[in-house]
């Protein structure tokens, strides 16, 4: 065995020993006699080493010239441009290439992107050569040389539709089908360049999970159309990364329908009894306390808002601070939610409790689907521990001495008298605990439960106190308040 054949042998690369040998008796020719066989087999080795990557996924912005084997998935138009100080106008075209490790823009210039408009067809496998950049859709190759390789092979399978388990970062022309869990509001923002963008968010489900769609510019105002629970397409998105999860783009090609599908989503959801301190995760269960809006001033001067509610599943419940336009969320007592992307943080009285901010989703369900953290026909049986069952154990103002069969809040059917519950019968209460929350409501806790209260009493955090009064759906209002001088903690 030669020397060429030594150094290819210790080379993992996918090209072939003739292309490798050919190109070292080049370089051999190129150097004049200065290099033989087994120094200029080193050479085009290290160039192989530098440059092939073993996947489009390890390709990023900042690697020198890179080379990669791809399949491909579609190929655009050539645009013209003008070149500053030249006669001649700029060719570009690019294409869309994919490998089993990912999908990548690549930009063919000129005289290539001529040739490709002409020759170039979807399923060609090529080899690629070209620089890595950070481009409009994520990353990009800008390639200084592309040729077909007929006998190489590239298992990739190209989607009409996609399903939210099957995207990966950098893909694009990306078309999925989901329904609407979440929808936000029109943002604007200011531009490097002194521009304003516009900017929108919607969360979107299907059978394999959940994705954060993201609008741009004048695709931004489509929130103002949805509503959640609708059934939609994303057209010609693509996908990026934030903060370590997929988001799927719409930008100036792309658009969202409305589609008349049944869309199922089953969320993945964590046991409310299994949190822990740090975590970010998906909680459902049924809304068993649901408190007022309040308004506060930000160290900045903006005014921020923020809604409390107590989530229940069949392992436990838990608090849920629903900030700034989550706070409008239109959530009641005995709806089933799935909420999204909480933070577990420490709450009052070394409690946990749940953060829901701007990447997190609200959604009501009409059931408690399967897989959600608990049991999926609760509303149908008001005596389960979860959904509308959830009220009627010792919780938001319920009697625990009420016989368990008789549901305490809105979960009870419209066809019950309002006499057949003690929540909705004005009877006068009276309770102590710790102001958890000032203003109106106020919202007390004794250390087992906690009590909704009616008070225009100036009251302040860490107050105890015990108020009296007729409670209703869970509400107390206060005809006397009692602070214990003395008692603050």
């Amino acid at each position: 065995m030669g020397v060429i054949e030594d150094v290819y042998d210790d080379l993992d690369t996918d090209v072939e020993f003739e292309k490798f040998e050919a190109a070292v008796n080049d370089k051999v020719e190129q150097m004049g006699g200065l290099a033989d066989e087994e120094t200029a087999a080193m050479l085009i080795a290290h160039e192989l080493r530098d440059e092939e990557v073993n996947g489009i996924a390890d390709i990023e912005p900042g690697m020198e010239d890179v080379k990669f084997l791809a399949k491909v998935v579609s190929v655009g138009d050539v645009r013209t441009f003008e070149r500053d100080g030249e006669d001649e106008d700029g060719k570009v075209l690019n294409i869309e290439v994919a490998d089993e490790t990912g999908r990548i823009r690549v930009s063919l210039w000129d005289e290539m992107a001529a040739g490709a408009e002409e020759n170039l067809e979807v399923g060609t496998v090529l080899r690629i050569g070209g620089r890595p950049k950070d481009g409009y859709s994520g990353v990009e190759v800008s390639a200084s040389k592309v040729e077909e390789d007929p006998d190489a092979e590239v298992d990739v399978k190209v989607l009409d539709t996609y399903r939210v388990e099957d995207l990966a970062l950098g893909l694009s022309d990306v078309n999925l089908k989901g329904k609407i869990l979440d929808v936000g509001t029109v943002r604007t923002f200011d531009r490097d360049d002194g521009s304003e963008g516009r900017v929108s968010n919607l969360s979107v489900g299907d059978a394999t999970g959940r994705v954060r769609v993201t609008m741009w510019d004048e695709r931004a105002d489509l929130v103002e159309e949805l509503d959640a629970g609708q059934s939609v397409e994303v057209v010609d998105g693509y996908v990026r990364e934030r903060d370590g999860s997929l988001e799927l783009h719409v930008g100036s090609r792309g658009a969202v329908e409305v589609i008349d599908e049944d869309i199922e989503y089953v969320p993945e959801t964590t046991d409310i009894g299994a949190l822990e301190l740090g975590q970010t995760v998906d909680i459902a269960g049924g809304v068993i306390e649901s408190d007022s809006k309040r308004t506060f001033d930000r160290d900045d001067g903006s005014e921020g808002q923020v809604r409390n509610i107590r989530v229940r599943d069949d392992t436990g419940d838990i608090r849920v601070a629903l900030w700034g336009e989550k706070a409008d969320t239109d959530v009641d007592l005995a709806d089933y939610v799935v909420i999204t992307d909480v933070e577990i943080k420490d709450g009052w009285q070394d409690d946990l409790e749940a953060s829901a901010g701007w990447r997190s989703s609200v959604t009501v369900m009409d059931d408690a689907p399967a897989g959600a953290g608990g049991d999926s026909d609760a509303g149908a049986d008001q005596t389960s521990s979860q959904g509308l069952g959830a009220f009627s154990g010792e919780s938001s103002g319920s009697d625990a001495s009420t016989d368990s069969t008789t549901s305490t809040t809105a979960a009870t059917s419209s066809s019950q008298s309002a006499d057949d519950t003690t929540t909705s019968s004005g009877e006068v209460v009276e309770f102590t605990g710790t102001v958890v929350q000032a203003g109106n409501p106020v919202i007390l806790d004794d250390g087992s439960e906690t009590k909704t209260v009616e008070t225009d009493a100036d009251l302040g955090l860490g107050d105890e106190v015990t108020v009296s009064g007729p409670e209703t759906d869970g509400r107390i209002s206060a005809d006397s308040v009692e602070v214990h001088t003395g008692a603050k903690r």
